[in-house]
């Protein structure tokens, strides 16, 4: 039978809105409480995450030719992640103590050098400065040391589960973070789409895409030191993924204050790893330690499928556009909304990829896209010949 289109309602039917948030329905959400006769594979539960031994998975799937375990194994995770606490452990899941230790020595290395160049990192959700971050990680672990990074990265069971997720054919990127004593918490947050926008910019994705973004990115920490509850390791707010609004509460201090008294915060060891999906609200702990400096590799596992079909020149097209459009619209021949369908029609609408070293979010979460920047352009009357000069470097710090 062929679906019948839906009634004509009032208003945006399709569309989420923060204004609809109710502390009473995330609780609802939030109601659910796992048990370890739940999963096959686990070990334990702390806190609503299971917890996964390493070395036995690994064994496990070792032993099985098939394919079959590895194969349960996966299921096992997507539903965690998409239907249970939304985030699991593995435990010891980089066994080799002396590949975490040089791949952490050399990221500190990388850090003081980029900080004595003046290039501190900025942050997405803490302070400048507040933490020692280094962006793109992965292209400088392997420019520095191609065969550390084969042994850090030959990992069969990020290699598992980031298939499980996103399947064949995705692509990591990482920043590292060192939180210091005293270091102060993050503010809660989602991560990675839609999580890297404000309220306002997710308000205005149909809620289909608001379901979507979570299935893009898989997100994962790799504790490169110990890491007691006094160094301030993550905190965690499980089944939080599952509430249809998260992407639109940033700025909700009802949802803060429900986080900072219902959260949850483990202890990492050296070596573990952490994989959640990334609309589960979560953020960095204050680290109250005397003298651990917490240092963890963050990876944004992607999906390879968020990609145009062509390979198109927007900048060449903006470039050519600006005087037109300029000229249209001071002769009022096209309306704003007009312009806006032009700029949408040719422009880049998506501030990544980047280089977040020459690009950070200066002033948000993210760095304006090219969009952005020929909306300014033509609001500002700038000139051509300072167009072209903007319009260049917004493309060199995307190729650099």
């Amino acid at each position: 039978m062929v679906p019948k289109p839906p009634k004509v309602l009032a208003g945006r039917q399709n569309w989420l809105k923060a204004s609809d948030f109710k502390l009473d329905d995330l609780q609802a959400v939030l109601a659910h409480k796992l048990k370890l006769s739940d999963l096959t594979f686990a070990d334990d539960i702390q806190q609503q995450v299971p917890l996964y031994d390493g070395p036995a998975l690994l064994a496990q799937m070792h032993a099985d030719t098939s394919g079959e375990q590895s194969a349960q194994i996966q299921s096992e995770w997507q539903w965690v992640w998409e239907s249970g606490p939304g985030i699991l452990v593995i435990k010891q899941a980089f066994a080799d103590a002396q590949v975490i230790d040089r791949a952490k020595s050399l990221f500190d290395d990388i850090y003081q050098h980029e900080k004595l160049a003046e290039r501190s990192a900025t942050d997405h959700f803490a302070k400048p400065g507040a933490n020692e971050r280094i962006w793109n990680a992965a292209e400088k672990l392997c420019v520095e040391d191609p065969e550390l990074f084969a042994r850090y990265y030959g990992n069969e069971l990020l290699r598992l589960a980031a298939t499980a997720w996103l399947g064949p054919g995705y692509q990591i990127t990482s920043q590292t973070n060192s939180v210091n004593p005293g270091g102060q918490a993050q503010v809660a947050h989602r991560d990675y789409h839609l999580g890297f926008m404000t309220p306002d910019q997710a308000e205005a994705y149909p809620a289909h895409i608001h379901r979507l973004s979570p299935a893009l990115t898989l997100q994962c920490a790799i504790a490169h030191v110990d890491m007691p509850l006094e160094s301030g390791p993550t905190l965690y707010l499980p089944h939080s993924q599952k509430y249809p609004l998260g992407y639109l509460l940033a700025d909700c201090a009802p949802l803060h204050d429900y986080f900072a008294t219902h959260r949850v915060q483990l202890a990492l060891a050296k070596g573990d790893l952490v994989l959640f999906n990334p609309a589960l609200f979560h953020a960095a702990g204050t680290n109250t330690s005397k003298d651990i400096k917490r240092a963890a590799n963050l990876l944004q596992i992607s999906s390879p499928f968020g990609r145009a079909m062509e390979s198109v020149d927007r900048a060449k097209m903006s470039r050519l556009l600006f005087p037109q459009l300029k000229a249209l619209a001071a002769s009022g021949e096209l309306s704003a909304a007009q312009i806006d369908a032009v700029i949408a029609a040719s422009a880049e609408g998506y501030a990544f990829p980047t280089n977040l070293d020459l690009d950070p979010p200066r002033d948000g979460l993210a760095p304006p896209s090219q969009q952005a920047l020929l909306r300014q352009a033509l609001a500002e009357q700038w000139s051509e010949a300072a167009f072209e000069l903007a319009l260049e470097r917004h493309g060199e710090k995307r190729t650099t």
